[in-house]
Order: structure tokens, then sequence, then C-alpha cells
């Protein structure tokens, strides 16, 4: 869930990577912020989708039994 703390955090951490350099901790911190907003907004984009009547492609597993499969379906 993105919720402005999170937000805060990725632009304070942004804001000392431009004026200084970020430890390895931070470093690391920023990169899961990161990814928790960015899996927020992919979240968000799929109910948006989903609510607007266009339904996900089902998931496919690596384990395919599809003639010429290249995992790319």
């Amino acid at each position: 869930m993105i919720t402005k703390e999170l937000l805060d955090r990725i632009n304070e951490l942004a804001r000392k990577q431009r004026e200084t350099m970020l430890t390895e901790e931070e470093k690391e911190e920023q990169n899961r912020l990161r990814q928790v907003y960015l899996a927020g907004i992919r979240s968000q984009v799929v109910t948006a989708l989903e609510s607007a009547g266009c339904k996900p492609k089902a998931k496919h597993d690596s384990a395919c039994d599809c003639p010429g499969c290249g995992y790319k379906h």
C-alpha cells in the first residue's frame, strides 16, 4: 500500500542521494521501498483495468506443456 510516509521516505532518500552518498543500508532500504511502491502501482492498475471490464490473462507457469512454448504467452 502506498502511504504518505512511504512516499516521504522515498523522496528523502532520493534527495540525500543527489546531495551526498547513501550508505549500503540506505541503498537497500531505497530499493525495498521502491519495490513496495511499484507493487502498489501495479495493483492499482490491475484494479482499474478490472473495474473497466478488462480481465487479465491467466498466469502461466514455467512448467508449460504447450507446443513451441517460449513462455511468452
